[in-house]
């Protein structure tokens, strides 16, 4: 079955992790996306261990590059620039993530391809902005760090951690590829391509919700609160006798639900914590409250017990139970896939899921230059009448990403 972006072209000259990540999700979704990698490959294909198979690829390299062909395309050349020109003049989509100036050197910036492909969407992806001009680096732990992140994110009483995955490229890739889709839209109805950046450090402070609303209309900075919310409470990690357990009581109504279940209902008529203000000035207190009746029983067993009661709940899972409880939900969380040596690699599933059109997992990461032939000939045949593409069925200088 065709994906809702079957015969959709990209031109895929990304790397890392924020790129491919917006790539993969557009693969994902049936359009041909053709990564364009120097002879030494894509830098993530050594971002390990572990590695997979017979060791060429990083797992990480593998979360973000399935349903896609690799093609070798030398941009240090003459040959491997001319070659990348023709690809894009046949892409509907053109990615990348090279330093400001640097697509425009290869001949692959938006003014350069746009006069003889007029409904090119052009995305450019850098780490904070073209402003910043071509010596800026931006990588995810970097950003993480500049954007605020860090300053709300560890203990209240340790040092700043950053977020247990690449969170600020993960972010990236989907607003990029939000807005890939809505330029492809746009050109539905008026037949033009167009140019669109994102960068890493716009993509943070857009997703930083009611933190960012609290600075601007409040001036208040944020701190690190471990588990905690600033502005509802009891929403947080809590102890019980064996683990921790995540209670997320976020109205008046579901405290006093919460209180009753573990046996502690003068909480809910003491004047501390009558009502949601009360209980953050009073979290600490609140905190000792809670875990007193809590540390009773193991946190499995409390979890029935307060969602009986409508209590949001649940043990603090590691990652592989994290898994286990998708499928006992009755959720797909998982795809594996065959590489070219044969080794079986699994991978994130897509988490959408459409009731006509859907999500198709063709094919794992590609081998470096696995289909690099197989492009050249493509686009050796001229390009076909139909549609903004024909079907075509040095990365060094990169300016985001990590």
């Amino acid at each position: 079955m065709k994906g809702p972006l079957d015969g959709l072209l990209v031109a895929d000259f990304s790397r890392l992790l924020a790129g491919p990540h917006a790539t993969m999700l557009l693969g994902d979704l049936g359009a041909d996306v053709v990564k364009v990698e120097h002879p030494e490959g894509d830098v993530a294909r050594n971002w390990g261990p572990p590695f997979v198979g017979d060791g060429s690829a990083s797992a990480y390299f593998h979360s973000a590059n399935r349903n896609k062909r690799s093609a070798v395309i030398d941009l240090r050349t003459s040959e491997g620039r001319a070659t990348a020109r023709r690809l894009a003049l046949r892409a509907d989509v053109v990615i990348h993530n090279f330093r400001p100036g640097i697509a425009e050197d290869f001949g692959l910036g938006y003014e350069d391809l746009r006069p003889e492909n007029p409904g090119l969407i052009h995305c450019a992806i850098s780490g904070f902005g073209p402003a910043a001009g071509p010596n800026s680096l931006g990588n995810d732990l970097l950003v993480q760090a500049v954007g605020g992140l860090m300053s709300i994110t560890g203990t209240a009483d340790g040092g700043h951690v950053k977020v247990g995955f690449p969170v600020v490229d993960i972010l990236t890739g989907c607003y990029a590829a939000l807005g890939i889709l809505s330029a492809y839209v746009e050109r539905a109805r008026s037949g033009h391509g167009q140019h669109l950046e994102v960068d890493l450090f716009s993509s943070l402070l857009g997703s930083l919700a009611f933190q960012a609303a609290n600075h601007l209309n409040f001036g208040l900075t944020g701190r690190t609160l471990g588990t905690e919310h600033p502005g509802i409470v009891p929403y947080a990690a809590y102890h019980a006798a064996d683990r921790d357990i995540v209670i997320a009581a976020a109205s008046d109504r579901q405290f006093d639900a919460l209180v009753r279940a573990i046996g502690k209902p003068e909480l809910a008529s003491d004047p501390r914590f009558a009502r949601n203000p009360d209980r953050v000035a009073h979290r600490d207190i609140l905190r000792e409250e809670l875990e007193r009746g809590l540390m009773q029983r193991p946190a499995g067993d409390w979890v029935p017990v307060l969602l009986e009661a409508g209590v949001p709940a649940g043990v603090v899972n590691t990652i592989p139970e994290a898994f286990e409880t998708a499928k006992a939900a009755g959720l797909i969380p998982e795809v594996w896939l065959t590489t070219t040596d044969g080794a079986l690699v699994g991978s994130a599933a897509n988490p959408i899921h459409f009731g006509r059109t859907p999500v198709t997992y063709r094919a794992a990461s590609p081998a470096l230059g696995e289909h690099t032939d197989a492009v050249l000939r493509e686009l050796s045949t001229q390009p076909s009448d139909t549609g903004n593409a024909g079907q075509v069925g040095p990365q060094g200088n990169v300016a985001a990403d990590g």
